[in-house]
């Protein structure tokens, strides 16, 4: 399969900031991907250098073979990049802003296109409407308009929910699945761990400038696989020490992991046996967040192919 964005021993300092440490990654053309990690892990920094915005101190980044430093026209305009930061000009309404946005890349008699857009992102009230006018969230929808209005093959989308609201979210969600469906790349970073695990199909993890795991998805679960019992007591006083030491408690919610469901009944009888009240029980599945606090609290790496 080709290639869509391939990162070869990329570095980046900022004085004597490390930002980006060695990464290396190929992204195949159609795949849904998920970059992680905590705040100042690097992922900003990484699509900057991408989108040519900051130069790499070493290493190569080229996106569908062309590189990003050498033939930065190709790679551009086959990158559409929704930034993290609300960026607008206050000059000009929704789908004037659409409409220069196509002339930074040539491209004329695109108002079938534009209107396609902001059907699809709900903007279609607002095409006439003055940027300043836009709350917030209007703005973000501007963004992503702005950087698929040339039909890039390759989407880079950081942190685009972001104070977005819950029914804008799903119908963001529902044209990015289907732009990927037509075969369009899509690169995703966000804090909404839930959205990365059911929408991309593999995820690299940074940490510190370093890729400290990188596999699909359906992997990473099944590596950390597991289930936990959590259980709200009335008189949390009264729990064994031993069972305090076997949990972890947050918000007044103890965690006991289970290795497997035959251990719930042995826990529970020594619950009974010392006289605690159960208001609530619950049995929850491994999920990505699980993953990624077991990755990030973990110094080494683990990259698989």
């Amino acid at each position: 399969m080709r290639v869509a964005v391939a990162i070869d021993r990329v570095e980046k300092r900022f004085g004597s900031l490390r930002a980006l440490d060695g990464v290396s990654l190929q992204i195949a053309e159609g795949e849904f991907f998920g970059l992680l990690g905590p705040n100042g892990a690097g992922k900003t920094t990484l699509i900057s250098c991408l989108a040519g915005l900051a130069r790499p101190d070493a290493g190569k980044l080229a996106v569908l073979g062309h590189d990003v430093v050498g033939d930065y026209r190709a790679a551009r305009r086959l990158l559409g990049v929704v930034p993290q930061e609300l960026v607008f000009d206050p000059f000009f309404s929704v789908r004037e802003t659409l409409r220069i946005q196509s002339g930074y890349f040539g491209i004329r008699n695109n108002e079938e296109w534009i209107d396609e857009i902001l059907a699809n992102l709900d903007l279609t009230a607002k095409a006439d409407t003055n940027m300043r006018r836009l709350s917030g969230g209007m703005k973000r929808r501007v963004l992503v308009a702005q950087a698929l209005v040339h039909k890039p093959p390759v989407i880079v989308l950081d942190e685009p929910t972001a104070g977005v609201d819950v029914e804008l979210r799903q119908g963001l969600w529902q044209f990015v699945r289907r732009l990927n469906r037509n075969g369009h790349t899509v690169i995703l970073t966000t804090h909404y761990l839930e959205e990365a695990e059911s929408l991309c199909g593999r995820i690299a993890m940074l940490k510190q400038g370093r890729v400290v795991a990188l596999d699909s998805t359906s992997n990473l679960l099944a590596r950390f696989a597991g289930q936990a019992l959590n259980l709200r007591l009335a008189n949390p006083a009264t729990m064994p020490s031993a069972l305090r030491a076997r949990g972890s408690e947050s918000d007044g919610t103890w965690t006991f992991p289970l290795g497997s469901q035959r251990e719930i009944e042995p826990l529970l009888a020594a619950l009974r046996e010392a006289g605690c009240v159960i208001d609530d029980l619950r049995l929850t599945q491994t999920d990505l967040e699980d993953v990624f606090l077991d990755v990030m609290q973990s110094s080494g790496t683990e990259a698989a192919p």
